[in-house]
């Protein structure tokens, strides 16, 4: 298992759909548990990308520490096993501080990581992987994932279609090891996460206009401009910095290829489709306390 933070009394953990209102219950909830937060967004760590990823303010960040944002490059990769390692550090500086820790995001595989930890996987194999990439640049993502569902359909439920690393990554496992990548993991009851987990939650008609404004205003705050700068970055968006919701539609308006209005809508689209797979995932933790933000 990868190194993670140890999880204790002292943890609290707040997740909920994108654009449920985390961010300031999160803020007041810190307030009350005289807690320093931990992010739980797997795109909230790339610098530069502020707008997209809906992070928490330079004010809010101010009137209580927050960890694990702002930590790489857009063009570099940050994988779970990173950010286990980087909140393990950032949960021992807080309890140096006699303070609690206030995990916040709804990014299910971290929150998966947090509570399992994380499995220990087989190497790579570069020539299958190399063909598996090719295979993806050739004919898109959506076959090399209707393949993975056909043979592991855990793992293809959790995996975005347009994923290409990790679907690969899931086809490689499969391939070199005969058993599928969701056997890999083997849940276990936390009794600190399931005691201490609230998630935030809203009327579906309600959470979808909220999502629906909150992409408008992205794009009228300056998406494409801070797009078209972060690509101006050594190395540019890496191809895990782009899947957040947004940014590949922005590229595509840069190139010419899709109008302002289609990347809205499509963003709008694939925002929706993250919320439902963070509620489906979070609806599993039976004792989870949910509250209306």
């Amino acid at each position: 298992m990868a190194p993670g933070p140890r999880l204790d009394a002292d943890c609290w953990f707040l997740s909920g759909p994108t654009a449920a209102g985390k961010t300031a219950l999160a803020l007041h909830l810190a307030r009350r548990l005289d807690a320093e937060i931990v992010s739980v967004d797997s795109m909230a760590v790339y610098r530069g990308l502020d707008i997209g990823t809906a992070k928490p303010s330079a004010t809010e960040r101010a009137a209580v520490p927050h960890h694990l944002i702002d930590v790489v490059a857009p063009a570099e990769a940050f994988s779970v096993a990173h950010w286990l390692a980087a909140a393990a550090a950032a949960v021992d500086g807080i309890r140096a501080r006699a303070r609690r820790i206030l995990f916040v995001g709804g990014t299910p595989l971290y929150l998966r990581a947090l509570r399992d930890g994380l499995a220990a996987l087989p190497p790579g194999d570069p020539a299958l992987r190399a063909a598996l990439e090719a295979e993806a640049r050739c004919t898109g993502t959506h076959a090399l994932h209707a393949r993975l569902a056909a043979i592991d359909p855990a793992a293809a439920a959790r995996i975005h279609p347009h994923d290409a690393k990790r679907i690969i990554r899931a086809l490689e496992v499969a391939h070199t090891t005969g058993r599928p990548l969701s056997a890999a993991f083997a849940p276990a009851p936390h009794p600190v996460f399931d005691s201490h987990l609230l998630v935030v939650d809203l009327p579906r008609a309600l959470l979808y206009d909220r999502i629906d404004r909150r992409v408008e205003a992205m794009f009228a705050r300056g998406l494409i401009d801070e797009t078209r700068a972060a690509t101006a970055l050594p190395g540019g968006i890496g191809s895990t910095a782009r899947q957040a919701a947004g940014y590949a539609e922005a590229l595509a308006v840069l190139t010419g290829s899709l109008s302002i209005s289609d990347a809205i809508r499509r963003t709008q689209d694939r925002t929706r489709q993250l919320a439902k797979r963070q509620l489906t995932w979070l609806r599993s933790f039976k004792r989870a306390v949910w509250i209306t933000a």
